[in-house]
């Protein structure tokens, strides 16, 4: 396992500390995001995140973006009573 981590940070040419800090920081906003995403209900966004891996992007602009919108509700009709 020493000698694949050392192959692939040796393709990557970065320093292992840096790919151990991106791992972390790409996890924890992915779980924040699927935690949040979960919670709403919202199931499409769930599969997306748990799919689709952009190191954090898409996980944070879904926490301050797209899951603080608010769907559109229909308003209704106020009926106004008529005066006789």
């Amino acid at each position: 396992m020493n000698e694949y981590l050392k192959l692939v940070v040796d393709q990557l040419g970065i320093p292992v500390l840096l790919l151990v800090i991106i791992l972390i920081w790409s996890a924890v906003w992915k779980i924040l995001a699927l935690w949040k995403s979960a919670r709403k209900g919202s199931w499409v966004w769930f599969i997306v995140l748990a799919l689709v891996n952009t190191l954090g992007i898409l996980e944070i602009l879904y926490i301050f973006v797209f899951s603080e919108m608010k769907k559109a509700k229909p308003r209704r009709k106020v009926r106004r009573k008529r005066r006789r």
